[in-house]
């Protein structure tokens, strides 16, 4: 009788096992969006360990240090944000090695007991620890602190690393969408976003209805920097100019190629006043610079530039688009010269030089 009541506590242990695998390969499968798939996976790693504090941590590709990605637990709050050197504490420990750390009970671990012992703010009783790996590369750990000690066996920590498992499969599916989702709104050459991604973007500010400018930029007469030196030395001009263009707007905008030697800027939240500001800065900084010094030339540009406001110039995507390419036309009649919707040129001075050099 005895043996058969362990029969089916076992047998519904592993019931509850399936069940969650189950619920978390659905997960997987219904989504890709990395937050949503591991809220289900440590939800479910909690549900099963009942830890009083758990957290997973990622590594930081850029600093290679972790950041907790998912906290839970008392002092959640306070570690938003916060980042972990690679080896320091339990989780900068098991990342660095790639060593999963199961302790049990602490007081009967010399090395933990006096970890514990420096941070009694912590109250750690018990750790489980595990690295969430993809071939021989560490993605975060998952960290249960104080977990039911009774669930800490080896058939459970088996368990733990099935999920691990789980998460590692899931970082890589989502970042391999978010390359992909890339992929399909960045320009080859130059870096920027493609001009189906403008649209896109146009398509929700118009329907926001907020206030923005566009700047469309064409580039004057590279056509002979291409018969001068050929295609590929126009197509690193590009990429210089499409980097000049990022610094100088700034991340609050958003920089386009949109075809061939054109260029658009869209200004979120920008009226007439400040965009006019915005863009002839970009236009000094275009001339001012100097491009492919790396191949051995030092080469000066300059750039027709047309802008135009929403809603002020036109209020659907179509409209702006067309009063923005039509004040750039306009400033392409005398080169290096801005041309604003509602104002005209604005740089004179460029009509006036291109008399005086035909005199």
């Amino acid at each position: 009788m005895k043996d058969r009541r362990q029969f089916e506590v076992s047998d519904s242990r592993q019931m509850d096992h399936l069940r969650m695998f189950h619920d978390v390969a659905r997960a997987l499968t219904a989504s890709l969006e990395l937050e949503e798939i591991l809220s289900t996976i440590m939800n479910k790693m909690a549900q099963f360990f009942g830890p009083e504090r758990w957290s997973m941590l990622m590594v930081d590709e850029k600093t290679n240090n972790l950041f907790y990605a998912i906290a839970v637990g008392e002092d959640s709050e306070s570690l938003r944000g916060l980042q972990v050197p690679m080896g320091e504490g339990v989780a900068g420990w098991v990342a660095s090695t790639g060593n999963p750390l199961i302790v049990p009970d602490v007081r009967l671990d010399p090395q933990w007991a006096a970890f514990s012992a420096k941070h009694p703010d912590l109250n750690i009783q018990s750790i489980a620890c595990v690295p969430v790996r993809s071939g021989n590369k560490t993605l975060g750990v998952i960290q249960l602190l104080n977990s039911k000690l009774d669930l800490l066996s080896e058939y459970s920590i088996s368990f733990l690393r099935i999920l691990c498992d789980y998460a590692a499969i899931a970082i890589q599916n989502a970042r391999s969408m978010t390359l992909i989702q890339e992929l399909t709104i960045t320009d080859d050459c130059t870096g920027l976003f493609n001009a189906r991604h403008l649209y896109t973007m146009l398509d929700e500010l118009v329907a926001k209805r907020g206030e923005f400018s566009l700047m469309f930029v064409d580039l004057d007469r590279f056509k002979a920097v291409n018969d001068t030196h050929g295609h590929l030395i126009g197509s690193r001009l590009l990429a210089e100019v499409g980097n000049l263009m990022r610094r100088s707007l700034g991340p609050a905008n958003s920089a386009f190629r949109y075809g061939g030697d054109e260029f658009v800027a869209l200004l979120p939240g920008m009226g007439k006043a400040a965009a006019t500001g915005t863009t002839l800065a970009l236009h000094d900084d275009l001339r001012k610079a100097r491009f492919l010094e790396g191949a051995g030339l030092s080469l000066n540009l300059s750039g027709s530039f047309g802008l135009a406001s929403y809603p002020e110039d036109g209020n659907t995507v179509q409209s702006i688009l067309r009063a923005a390419d039509e004040m750039m036309y306009e400033a392409k009649t005398t080169r290096d010269n801005v041309a604003v919707a509602g104002r005209g040129l604005l740089l004179e001075r460029v009509r006036l030089q291109s008399v005086r050099s035909s005199r």
